[in-house]
């Protein structure tokens, strides 16, 4: 950026439903940016009004899946720059100056931010919940989200993506029984995406695939420095990649 060139703004974009326990403490840590916005999808408890007495901006609508949710969120912008967040991350102050000095520049249309993931409460360095990055910050009319993925959304932009070295804060599943609640709803998205595409189960795929997720997981990206916390989340990970399958199994029979 040279000295005549007016700043790029950033807008920080939150996308909530019921966050009311994260939702002030992550918009505290967004007060750098040009403005917050909490894209909710019609909350019923204090989230909207926990937003609003912090100073964001507020707009609702009605949630397909998560692509379609951060597209709209997109087109609801008046910056130059998206940075998503969810509610339940934080930005510490060197992340924060690392996105606003990338967003100055042409280098990427679309960076993604690694993550440092709190499961059950530890710092989870293995398994595939390190460095996990996120494509996250988005140039506005030069990306965007593709809408046939549903969940685990994918970036949609030319060129390369950039890759930016400070660390999102995650929160990430506070109790064995959000993790697996959450791994169901996933695992059922993954299962429909599949059915649609016309991918049908086969026999060995409910014995091979599960193997070698729990392989991928615990050998492959280093589970095991986890010691035993690192056994049990490749394990449930197996099992995950096992219930995708049945559910696909199920939906292809429920169609017939």
């Amino acid at each position: 950026m040279t000295m005549a060139q007016k700043p790029r703004t950033i807008c920080a974009v939150v996308l909530t439903f019921n966050e009311q326990k994260h939702i002030a403490d992550c918009l505290k840590t967004l007060a750098w940016a040009d403005e917050r916005l909490v894209f909710d999808s019609f909350s019923t408890d204090d989230t909207v009004k926990l937003a609003r007495e912090l100073g964001a901006r507020v707009e609702q609508n009605p949630f397909q899946n998560y692509a379609q949710q951060r597209n709209a969120a997109l087109a609801a912008v008046k910056t130059d720059w998206v940075f998503f967040v969810d509610a339940d991350e934080r930005v510490p102050d060197a992340l924060a100056a690392e996105v606003r000095e990338a967003a100055q520049t042409d280098a990427h249309a679309v960076w993604a931010v690694p993550r440092h993931n709190f499961i059950f409460g530890k710092l989870t360095l293995g398994a595939g919940w390190y460095p996990d990055f996120q494509a996250r910050l988005f140039r506005v009319g030069k990306s965007g989200y593709d809408p046939l993925r549903e969940v685990h959304e994918v970036a949609v932009f030319e060129g390369d993506l950039g890759h930016l070295g400070h660390e999102l804060i995650h929160y990430n599943y506070e109790s064995r029984e959000q993790f697996h609640r959450k791994q169901r709803k996933y695992t059922d998205y993954e299962a429909s995406i599949l059915f649609k595409q016309g991918v049908r189960p086969k026999p060995r795929n409910y014995i091979l695939q599960p193997l070698r997720e729990f392989r991928r997981r615990f050998i492959s990206l280093k589970g095991y420095r986890d010691g035993l916390h690192g056994l049990e989340l490749s394990a449930y990970m197996a099992y995950y990649n096992f219930d995708m399958y049945r559910r696909l199994a199920d939906k292809a029979q429920s169609a017939k």
